[in-house]
């Protein structure tokens, strides 16, 4: 008896396989029919995709008036605050550290006692010129009686002239070395004034250099104390050469305002006023140096910190201004799109001024009242029918529709 037939196993894999795809595909494909928009239909947005063509939905956009107003002008650069003066408190004399009467950070005044150094040697040194000054001041004394009798024997003959000019000599001799012992005493009295170490000028005092109780040298590099001047305190700036001639208009006008930022350019430390600028450009960078005076007395400023300062060089009067989010760049240079009082925006080519991170003025081609678009710019054709939404209204800008909610899509 024969065994039945069997039938090939991977030809019958392969015939099942291409049955389901082509099952799949005819699914497919009758689904995306059915999808097809109706005849007649359009794209809410036109053809293009952009808002404007033949029966497309109006574009929401965020939109402001243009405003007349004063605009102040300002330069602005990278600066680093700078103490007044800056002094390194030195001895001038040699000898022991024997105190210090200050603590370090502490705020002093011009001619306060800051240090002591030992004082015997240099009083010692004034007493021996004081006694050498005595002793000369006797000479002198005996050497004008001698000269006086010289004078009288003189008239009878009995003293020589030459004695007598010998005698006159010695007199003016003498009132020379007293001239030098005189030196030596103030030299003496000074040496010991500068054993008491007093603050030159008014600030803040840093770290101590040297301890009590060491010997000191009017050598020593390092000092005993760094003093800086922080009321009032300097910033120094650049800002490029082309800015002269704005910045010597405004030192004309009178003070020049400068505000000093932070890092971040977004607080105001405070406010001061442009006390000077460099006498010569740097060949290097192509800038030239500024600096400002702050009263600081709210101490915002501190030695060597890095601020950004500005400088207001003039105010435009009766300016238009609209927000520089509104100014676009084309082929003909810059535009606007302004909103008509039919809800019709129309592309308007304009010349710029002064202009910063927040508005920009106008210089011609757009007045004061017209309505500016500032969001939603990017879809939009010459009289497209817009509708203007409230700034907090975030409109679709990209294109793409949202998507529904989960119970829709269910």
């Amino acid at each position: 008896m024969k065994s039945p037939r069997r039938v090939p196993l991977i030809p019958l894999i392969i015939l099942v396989a291409l049955m389901g795809g082509g099952a799949y595909w005819w699914h497919s494909h009758s689904a995306s029919s059915t999808a097809e928009p109706k005849a007649g239909t359009q794209h809410p947005r036109g053809k293009s995709g952009r808002y404007g063509g033949a029966g497309a939905a109006m574009a929401p956009v965020q939109g402001l008036e243009a405003v007349r107003q004063s605009v102040p002008q300002y330069l602005s650069g990278l600066g680093t605050v700078t103490a007044a003066n800056t002094v390194t408190l030195r001895s001038r004399v040699d000898g022991d550290l024997m105190a210090i009467h200050f603590t370090e950070g502490q705020e002093v005044k011009a001619g306060e006692l800051l240090a002591e150094i030992d004082p015997r040697p240099y009083q010692v040194a004034l007493m021996q010129a004081q006694g050498q000054l005595a002793k000369d001041q006797a000479t002198l004394a005996n050497a004008r009686r001698d000269l006086a009798r010289y004078e009288k024997l003189a008239k009878t003959s009995l003293v020589s002239k030459q004695e007598l000019d010998t005698q006159r000599s010695l007199v003016s001799e003498t009132l020379g070395t007293l001239k030098a012992d005189e030196g030596s005493v103030a030299s003496a009295q000074l040496n010991l004034s500068y054993s008491h170490v007093t603050a030159p000028i008014s600030g803040r005092v840093g770290l101590k250099q040297i301890d009590v109780g060491n010997y000191i040298t009017s050598g020593n590099t390092n000092g005993i104390v760094v003093i800086t001047q922080k009321h009032p305190i300097d910033l120094v700036f650049s800002l490029p050469e082309n800015d002269i001639s704005s910045i010597l208009s405004a030192q004309k006008n009178g003070a020049v305002p400068v505000e000093a930022w932070d890092r971040n350019n977004k607080n105001l430390l405070t406010t001061g006023q442009l006390l000077s600028m460099d006498n010569q450009i740097d060949a290097t960078t192509g800038t030239v140096k500024l600096k400002a005076r702050f009263s600081n007395e709210d101490d915002r400023l501190f030695p060597n910190q890095f601020v950004n300062a500005r400088l207001k060089v003039s105010t435009l009067q009766d300016a238009i201004v609209i927000p520089i989010a509104a100014l676009q760049m084309g082929n003909e240079g810059n535009f606007v799109w302004v909103v008509n009082s039919d809800s019709k925006v129309s592309k308007k080519i304009v010349s710029v001024g002064f202009q910063d991170s927040e508005k920009v003025v106008i210089k011609a081609g757009l007045e004061a009242g017209e309505k500016v678009v500032t969001d939603g710019i990017d879809r939009l054709l010459e009289g497209a029918q817009v509708e203007v939404v409230a700034p907090q209204v975030m409109p679709l800008t990209s294109g793409k529709s949202a998507l529904p909610s989960k119970g829709a899509r269910d």
